[in-house]
């Protein structure tokens, strides 16, 4: 494929994307407030990098990433492999969830990766650090939610498998959310509910959604309609709860601190 018309095409693409954006902002800026911002020049070659980087961000997404990640769900959901790691292990008899090991391992950490890459949850990050002033650290918070996924992901694939109705997973985890929030740290409790929103983009969407359809073709008696989707909903809900229990963690260990500095005195 020649490099160059794929670049414009997808720039194409993207411009006509984010032009409906651009007109809003900088209409409610003209139109509305009557203003022109400050450093209009350096705002418009920022918007324009961010066009050709964005550009080429999708670009290698679907040259790479994309096409990596639909072989890789294939490969480790193939009948033939499944059946070589069981008897590789040893096992008699039919297969059984055990026998996903690696699918599980491939899940956790192709979501903990997609989403430490995520250029929105990097944004998040940066800001929620700049508004609190540094309580809230950026790697902490990339990490919590990144971990979220990696576990609600491999916890999504293993419900594919066994075949247990979605909606009791769901329910169970909002569930768990509520009382979290009861409990959780003020500051951290709107950025956790966001940090499940930020992780359900670019990246990461694409990559599970390939490994769950993957996984519902291979496992005998599953729907691709019915099962293969929901991995998406794991990778929301899961992070609300990681980001909270950074974040009582944190506030634990704090006042555990407090506590051993008073003693000391």
């Amino acid at each position: 494929m020649a490099i160059l018309p794929a670049i414009l095409e997808v720039t194409l693409g993207t411009v006509t994307d984010v032009l409906p954006i651009a007109a809003i902002i900088f209409g409610f800026q003209f139109f509305v407030l009557r203003k022109v911002p400050a450093n209009l020049p350096a705002i418009l070659w920022g918007f324009a990098w961010v066009l050709l980087g964005l550009s080429l961000f999708l670009l290698g997404l679907e040259w790479c990433l994309f096409p990596l990640g639909r072989l890789m769900a294939g490969q480790l959901t193939d009948p033939a492999f499944i059946q070589a790691s069981h008897d590789a292990m040893g096992a008699a008899g039919a297969l059984n969830w055990r026998d996903y090991f690696w699918v599980y391992i491939f899940a956790f950490m192709i979501g903990f990766s997609t989403t430490i890459a995520e250029p929105s949850l990097i944004a998040v990050a940066i800001k929620a650090n700049q508004v609190s002033g540094g309580a809230i650290g950026i790697w902490g918070l990339r990490i919590s939610v990144a971990l979220g996924v990696a576990v609600g992901i491999s916890l999504g694939c293993y419900r594919i498998v066994v075949g247990d109705p979605i909606h009791w997973y769901i329910i169970g985890g909002y569930i768990i959310v509520m009382l979290q929030t009861m409990v959780a740290p003020r500051l951290i409790v709107p950025l956790a509910y966001d940090s499940g929103g930020v992780t359900t983009s670019t990246v990461t969407v694409p990559l599970v959604a390939a490994l769950g359809l993957g996984l519902s073709e291979t496992v005998p008696g599953r729907n691709p309609l019915i099962d293969g989707f929901g991995l998406i909903a794991f990778a929301s809900l899961f992070p609300i709860l990681t980001v909270m229990a950074y974040a009582q963690l944190a506030d634990f260990r704090a006042k555990l601190g407090r506590r051993q500095h008073g003693d000391t005195k």
